[in-house]
């Protein structure tokens, strides 16, 4: 498989703080790859170097084959880079912006289909002040691929957006990968990560701390799925400790218990028999697999979100 990026140890160096501390992976052609982190973890400063806004104190970086110290220039003709809605001119319409981004490479998408592609064909003539937070990033992709780019890159293009926005801008990011271009995009969001990625590097502190499909940093977990169960009468913890598969247990403030185990169907066939055999009512009975939040906390001992 054709790699569009190669990272060797690349380090980014503030003085003596190590924002990316000797960091290696590779995107494949034609592959969403995502960064997850929380804010602060260096992902911001890894995707501006892979872009060739910044300079790295070491290592190697390769962008479609071309190194992206010495040939820097090169590559912006092959990559799209999206820019926050607070970079673009406030007195063109959206129309005008498009036409002056077009004019800097020699070939460029019409402004029209650009667009049309994104939903603001009929917000042709706006500026961005007329657009809500949604359109506004819906925008800035559309300005990312004016270049007809082969390498995307996001940088948190759903923050601040509500769900049916972040939604909206998850099914053009889905369309621009079905064209065949190599998306790279962070986020702190692992739902957006889950839906979106085909592998992802969790990074904090700098440091990547595990690089895998989403799906399979899930399953290396000891205990990949939680059992949630309520019940009209008592539970108790040590009836519950002694039901197949249950090696771990919680209870939240709702009197929700929360049964981690490595096979879900033996526990949930457990609480079943269990509660027959007590005369306990359930009203609720559900399967929680988990997510990669789950993962980073098993990881590093904190939330995405600390």
């Amino acid at each position: 498989m054709t790699n569009v990026i190669k990272v060797e140890g690349l380090t980014k160096l503030y003085g003596n703080f190590p924002a990316v501390n000797d960091i290696s992976f590779s995107v494949n052609e034609g592959e969403v790859f995502g960064i997850l982190g929380p804010n602060g973890a260096g992902k911001t400063t890894t995707m501006e170097i892979l872009e060739g806004l910044r300079s790295l104190s070491s290592g190697k970086v390769s962008v479609l084959g071309m190194d992206i110290t010495r040939e820097r220039h090169k590559i912006k003709h092959d990559i799209g880079i999206q820019l926050q809605a607070s970079a673009y001119f406030e007195y063109l319409n959206l129309t005008e912006i498009l036409k002056l981004f077009g004019s800097f490479y020699s070939h460029s998408v019409p402004p029209e289909q650009l667009l049309d592609r994104v939903g603001l064909l009929d917000r042709a003539k706006d500026t961005l002040g007329k657009l809500s937070g949604g359109q506004r990033q819906r925008f800035t992709i559309a300005a990312t691929l004016v270049n007809s780019p082969r390498v995307v890159f996001l940088d948190e293009p759903t923050t601040g957006l509500d769900p049916q926005s972040r939604h909206n801008v998850w099914e053009i990011i889905r369309e621009i990968h079905n064209e065949g271009r190599s998306v790279i995009l962070t986020t702190h969001y692992m739902e957006e990560a889950e839906m979106l990625c085909h592998r992802v590097a969790i990074m904090d502190v700098g440091s990547i701390v595990a690089l895998d499909k989403p799906k399979d940093l899930v399953f290396r977990l000891d205990l990949p799925y939680e059992v949630k169960v309520m019940a009209d009468g008592h539970l108790d913890e040590d009836d519950l400790r002694t039901l197949g598969g249950v090696d771990d247990i919680r209870v939240d403030a709702n009197c929700a218990w929360y049964l981690g185990t490595s096979d879900a169907e033996l526990t949930m066939e457990s609480v079943l028999s269990f509660s027959v055999s007590k005369g306990i009512r359930l009203t609720h009975l559900e399967v929680l697999q988990a997510n990669l939040e789950d993962v980073f906390l098993a990881i590093t001992g904190r939330h995405l979100r600390e």
